[in-house]
């Protein structure tokens, strides 16, 4: 999953953009990607001297907003911003989509989100290790929210369960905000959650944090260990934010517009803003997010056919 950020690039010579440019996010407002996208689009209204604006079309996993952005004319005026749903998994859970996601014009991974295993406090496990053994005292009985079925949480749950041989009761939710909520109320007991969601109820002493899906522990959680400290070896998972055009889109104005979010979130206020979220930002260039996405397709294909988890 390594990427590599990628230098400024000139802008391409043209009047691009003439008039305000569309970013479609495929999610509610107020949720990872939808805050990620507006940050961004601050500043590309400010360099760009048009504005960019957000419009959140939710609904089927990030679907509904994805075939409206593929459906779009190609010419850069209006861009998808999405996560690994509609971009990288989806075409593996649903048996039809209304788009195809290799057809996207790829722009730039805008920022990667780690995912951390969180409990609920009065959860009687304060190490991985515990908590399977807990689930395995009494399979079947730890529920484990996720954000949605088909989601990264609900895969990376599922990841889980075959890696540490337990079995837990999925109950999936709309969005990591209730299925928090409902968690620090104690109707759930864990969930694989992207950091960005969770971090505050962490702070906060709300929830707890048994440990996080990296290969290398992260500065600003010193003290939560990697699953691979926790016992299971080479066990990652994450999400992230991207952007990309309609199929066949100009390159030559897919470079800018990539260009353009890479100068953005090298600005010291988006990193500090990012910082706060818990996420990595990252500006790659088109050929950089194209391989890095279908590196992702293809690990989260391999644990959906592993789990078996198809979606109508």
């Amino acid at each position: 999953m390594a990427l590599f950020g990628c230098a400024a690039l000139a802008q391409a010579p043209g009047a691009f953009p003439a008039r305000p440019v569309r970013v479609i996010v495929p999610y509610p407002a107020g949720g990872t990607t939808d805050v990620i996208a507006r940050i961004v689009a601050e500043k590309l209204s400010a360099k760009w001297g048009q504005n960019v604006l957000i419009d959140n079309r939710t609904g089927a996993g990030g679907n509904i907003g994805a075939e409206l952005a593929a459906r779009a004319e190609p010419d850069g005026y209006t861009l998808l911003c999405g996560a690994p749903g509609p971009l990288a998994i989806n075409s593996s859970l649903y048996r039809q989509l209304g788009y195809d996601p290799l057809r996207f014009s790829p722009i730039s991974v805008l920022a990667t989100m780690p995912t951390v295993l969180v409990t609920r406090g009065g959860l009687a496990a304060e190490s991985v290790q515990e908590l399977i053994a807990l689930a395995k005292r009494e399979p079947g009985r730890l529920t484990y929210a996720s954000q949605g079925s088909g989601t990264t949480s609900h895969l990376t749950a599922s990841l889980f369960e075959s890696t540490a041989g337990v079995k837990l009761t999925h109950v999936p939710y709309k969005g990591s905000t209730p299925a928090l909520t409902d968690m620090i109320g104690g109707q759930v007991d864990i969930m694989f959650d992207n950091v960005t969601s969770s971090l505050a109820f962490y702070r906060a002493g709300r929830v707890k944090f048994l440990a996080i899906a990296t290969l290398a522990r992260v500065p600003f959680l010193p003290n939560v260990p990697t699953m691979s400290e926790a016992g299971l070896p080479g066990f990652h998972a994450g999400t992230w934010v991207a952007a990309v055009a309609p199929p066949n889109a100009p390159p030559a104005v897919t470079a800018q517009i990539a260009g353009a979010m890479a100068e953005a979130v090298r600005l010291p206020d988006v990193q500090k803003r990012f910082a706060e979220l818990g996420a990595d930002p990252v500006g790659s260039s088109p050929p950089q997010m194209k391989a890095f996405v279908a590196e992702e397709a293809a690990r989260w294909r391999k644990v959906i056919e592993q789990a078996n988890v198809t979606l109508q």
